[in-house]
């Protein structure tokens, strides 16, 4: 019997992984559990190192540099991509940037820089990506990408990345809206908490998940293995009919918070 999460046959693109810890590295590891061919992006040549293992292990074949930040960089990958594969069926968008300073500061208190390069690193990037992506899209595809709870409700020391994965989430469904005539759907998973490097840089973190783990139904923390699962749910033609949703992966807690 054929699994119901099979990406046999299909090909994706990983971008945002950091190291083995990170939500993107999870994310890959189902994608290539259930059958499928991976490229992956690394930030920079410091970051590579921690990368390549990640890369080994899902045998990816393709890995290129991408910093949104850096002109040409994220076009790149897609040029490279459409060389030598000609097609895409999905990609998981897992990037997420605020300036420590700003981060750190209550959301009144945030500089216009700060949030302008907040929005533009973890917000517009999809938008970039879902328009480089969709003509490597022939036969359809799905976009993810990656949210978390501080969109709907006020988490603390989440501060200016809530207003931000809002306007993300927001995006998924015009997005969805746009593609969907192209069977390109687009969906945001909306993570529980992870001791991941990118949540290293929100306040009192550890505090967080303790609140978190004991409000959550069954006082249990998802890993980066359980959203891989939901994220290759998506990919899949199984996800086909899921389009333009904020999907959680948090093992209940939005519905208790």
């Amino acid at each position: 019997m054929t699994a119901i999460v099979d990406l046999n046959g299909k090909r994706g693109l990983v971008i945002g992984i950091a190291n083995e810890n990170s939500i993107a590295a999870g994310c890959a590891a189902a994608f290539h559990q259930a059958g499928a061919e991976l490229a992956v992006t690394y930030l920079n040549d410091k970051a590579l190192r921690f990368v390549s293992p990640v890369a080994e292990a899902v045998r990816a074949r393709i890995m290129l540099p991408c910093d949104v930040r850096v002109p040409g960089e994220l076009e790149a990958v897609f040029e490279t991509i459409a060389k030598q594969w000609g097609q895409l069926d999905f990609v998981l968008h897992s990037i997420a940037f605020a300036p420590r300073e700003d981060l750190q500061t209550s959301i009144v208190n945030c500089t216009a820089e700060g949030f302008a390069l907040a929005m533009d690193i973890s917000c517009h990037s999809f938008i970039r990506v879902a328009k480089l992506a969709m003509p490597l899209m022939t036969d359809g595809g799905s976009l993810l990408t990656v949210t978390f709870y501080g969109s709907e409700r006020v988490v603390q020391h989440y501060n200016l990345m809530g207003p931000v994965k809002a306007a993300l989430e927001s995006t998924v469904r015009y997005i969805a809206a746009d593609l969907a005539d192209k069977r390109i759907r687009a969906n945001a998973i909306s993570a529980g908490p992870v001791k991941t490097r990118a949540a290293s840089g929100i306040g009192r973190f550890d505090e967080l998940l303790d609140e978190v783990r004991d409000r959550t139904p069954g006082h249990h923390l998802v890993g980066i293995d359980d959203i891989g699962r939901v994220a290759a749910f998506l990919a899949s033609d199984a996800g086909s009919s899921t389009n333009g949703s904020v999907v959680f992966a948090d093992n209940g807690f939005h519905t208790v918070a």
